[in-house]
């Protein structure tokens, strides 16, 4: 795959790279609610084998943002607002566990929850939506990892949180939002031993849900 495809996205596999590229196409209209998305077609421009491709989609269509259907091949859904909001509910619930779980080990070692508000201050400073999606999710997930609970992260990751945080972002947040100063009010609470942590981190979670 030519390494100019997806020239914004910090990925790691093949099948990640091709998700993002479809996810772009989703998000920008170049396919719209209902437009079938052909595999081959995808292989072709990208200049891969067919299988990453096809991986990508099961992916795409396990996180209900494309379906398929017998003889009619794999189609854009259409979203709504509400679709969108549907897994912030679960999101919240599980990294209200998680802030519980990580409270002791964050309060002393916040390191890896600062590094993503620093970025997202560039970030936030340079207007660079790609940049807020990809920081505020990797924030949230070293927030699930440093719980030191398998299950839990491997629940979170299953969500596709980047995925609706990029639709969230992009489609339902049009005016610059700045997302460093609420980041960084959540590492000063695990700093501090706030009692209140998960309460606020469900809270926050909430917050960013789409309106409906």
């Amino acid at each position: 795959m030519a390494p100019a495809a997806v020239p914004h996205l910090v990925v790691h596999s093949l099948r990640e790279q091709i998700r993002e590229h479809i996810l772009e196409g989703i998000v920008s209209g170049r396919w719209k609610p209902g437009e079938r998305i052909v595999e081959r077609r995808i292989a072709a421009e990208l200049q891969v084998s067919q299988t990453p491709v096809r991986e990508a989609l099961r992916e795409l269509e396990a996180l209900r943002l494309i379906e398929s259907a017998p003889n009619k091949g794999v189609r854009v859904r259409g979203l709504t607002a509400a679709d969108l909001k549907e897994s912030y509910p679960v999101r919240a619930g599980l990294e209200q566990v998680a802030a519980e779980l990580a409270a002791p080990a964050l309060a002393f070692a916040p390191a890896a929850l600062e590094r993503e508000v620093a970025a997202l201050r560039l970030a936030d400073a340079a207007l660079d939506s790609e940049a807020q999606v990809r920081h505020t999710v990797a924030f949230h997930h070293e927030l699930v990892r440093a719980a030191d609970n398998a299950v839990l992260l491997h629940a979170w990751e299953s969500l596709g949180i980047e995925v609706w945080t990029t639709l969230s972002i992009r489609w339902l947040s049009p005016a610059p939002r700045a997302y460093a100063a609420e980041h960084q009010d959540i590492v000063d609470a695990f700093t501090r031993r706030d009692p209140n942590i998960c309460a606020l981190i469900k809270s926050h979670v909430l917050s960013c849900a789409p309106q409906v």
